[in-house]
Formats: structure tokens, C-alpha cells, sequence
């Protein structure tokens, strides 16, 4: 993989890490708050809580839609590369050729 892509997957794994450690320290504090006895407290609790749930299955879909997208490239490339297998070898080998070059160099 190129530098971009994995500077693009390491940005959206540590987003969305953060994004679920918001959502752990929600519903810690949900469960913190349990025992408060305002009825409009418990009707704000009630809302904080339902936002939380339908986040946390957004979150499930997205993801589950980022793998079947990488999986799909993946797909792409398989096929790009079975149908230019000449083509992905020479171009493999001449960049063997360059690397081997350059490390000989050293």
C-alpha cells in the first residue's frame, strides 16, 4: 500500500477509536447517573441514552461499509492484475530492479 492510504486507514482507525471512547464515556456517565431523581434529568438521561445506542449502530454500519468497500478494491485490483498479468509482472520486476540498484548503491 501506498503511504496516503495507510496515513488515510491509521486517520480513520484513531477516529474512530476516539469517537468510541466518547460514546464508553457517555453511557459511563448514564450509568453514573442512574440514581438522580429529577423527572426532567431522567428525560434528558432517556434522550443521551437513546442517541448513544443509534450511534454506536451508525457507527457498526459505517465500518461494516468500509470493509465491503475495501474489500471491493481489493476485488478491483485482483482483477486488474489477473487481466494485465504481464503488464503487473514487468512492472514488479522493474521495480525489483530499481530497489536491488538502489540497495546495492549503499
Amino acid at each position: 500500500m501506498n503511504d496516503p492510504t495507510n496515513s488515510l486507514k491509521k486517520s480513520q482507525a484513531r477516529l474512530a477509536h476516539e469517537f468510541n471512547a466518547v460514546l464508553d464515556d457517555a453511557q459511563d456517565l448514564l450509568h453514573h447517573t442512574a440514581g438522580e431523581a429529577s423527572k426532567d434529568y431522567a428525560e434528558v438521561r432517556d434522550r443521551l441514552q437513546n442517541s448513544v445506542k443509534s450511534a454506536r449502530d451508525r457507527v457498526g454500519s459505517i465500518e461494516q461499509a468500509v470493509i465491503d468497500s475495501a474489500r471491493q478494491a481489493g476485488k478491483s485490483a485482483d482483477g486488474y492484475v489477473r487481466s494485465h498479468a504481464w503488464e503487473s509482472i514487468a512492472i514488479g520486476a522493474g521495480v525489483g530492479l530499481l530497489l536491488g540498484l538502489l540497495i546495492a548503491r549503499r
